[in-house]
């Protein structure tokens, strides 16, 4: 186990500034031990497993029913472990405002992500979702070499992504709106991890996302409380769509540099394809493994910069 001398002196100075940030950020500062790109993948895998698994429950519970049943669930795990109103009290003003926000987006953009689910193919909503990933890319790119990787990166994605336009706008107001939000959630996540209150402030952040949603999904949602299994499987749902893969964005955020991430993300496709392969027997066409091969090429390509 690493001591607090190998712990980065940015989480040490707020572990020491505010003692209910200790836990958590001690945690993190023992994550270092796995490269950042580790977490992210394991974070990859998961972000495609929980929605899989959601859809399958909106004729049960209602789209906006799981998505309180998945904040939930994170925000009761997140509790006990993070103590989100101790880290609201040792937290200044500043860092309570940015929790706040954080939260707040985590909420709004779970809800319109299922909502776009509900109303549109996966595909569509990721190649939106895509798509302001690369506005975040772009900002931290400062290099020939770092754009020629991302141009790669996206033309695999959209190789790999089948692209369709809709004729459903509610559905596209949605993915839009998600999309928007996703941005939102790197770079408001990647502000919270690099303040030092990553796993702390993800949970007090779960937390506001949970009282935000509350009035919004819960009488959907009380069709689960009626079924154990019903109820077990929203849950799995949480765990894998809102607590894995956000703690593992945390502990790479912490180390990664904005744009990095944000390129890394174009790796998501390639994931989901491989999901397909595993789980679902889908084999890859020669266009999709042509699109993985970019994609790979053109995160390896990338440089990373200073954090940005």
């Amino acid at each position: 186990m690493k001591t607090q001398t190998q712990i980065p002196a940015a989480n040490r100075a707020a572990a020491d500034a505010h003692p209910a940030l200790a836990g958590p950020t001690m945690l993190a500062g023992m994550a270092n031990a796995l490269p950042p790109h580790v977490w992210f993948c394991v974070s990859a895998v998961f972000h495609y497993l929980g929605p899989a698994f959601a859809v399958l429950l909106f004729a049960q519970v209602g789209v906006l029913g799981m998505a309180w049943l998945r904040i939930a669930t994170a925000a009761l795990i997140f509790a006990p472990l993070t103590r989100p109103w101790r880290v609201f009290a040792g937290a200044d003003r500043a860092q309570r405002l940015l929790l706040l926000a954080f939260g707040i987006c985590l909420a709004v953009m779970n809800c319109s992500f299922y909502l776009a689910l509900d109303r549109l193919p996966i595909s569509l909503v990721a190649a939106i979702e895509f798509v302001g990933t690369i506005a975040v890319a772009l900002v931290g790119l400062r290099s020939r070499r770092n754009f020629a990787a991302l141009a790669i990166a996206v033309i695999g994605t959209l190789l790999l992504i089948d692209v369709k336009w809709s004729s459903d706008p509610v559905g596209l107001f949605w993915a839009f709106l998600n999309g928007a939000l996703f941005v939102g959630y790197i770079v408001i996540g990647h502000r919270v991890a690099q303040a030092g209150i990553g796993i702390g402030g993800l949970g007090a952040a779960m937390a506001v996302a949970f009282l935000a949603v509350l009035p919004i999904g819960f009488r959907e949602a009380l069709p689960a409380f009626a079924s154990p299994q019903l109820l077990g499987a929203a849950i799995g749902v949480g765990i894998c769509s809102s607590v894995i893969p956000y703690i593992c964005d945390q502990l790479a955020m912490a180390r990664l540099p904005r744009a990095s991430f944000a390129l890394m993300l174009s790796l998501l496709p390639l994931t989901a394809t491989l999901i397909g392969v595993i789980v679902l027997r889908q084999v890859p066409s020669l266009t999709d493994c042509f699109g993985i091969a970019l994609v790979i090429a053109g995160v390896a390509m990338h440089k990373p910069v200073a954090n940005t």
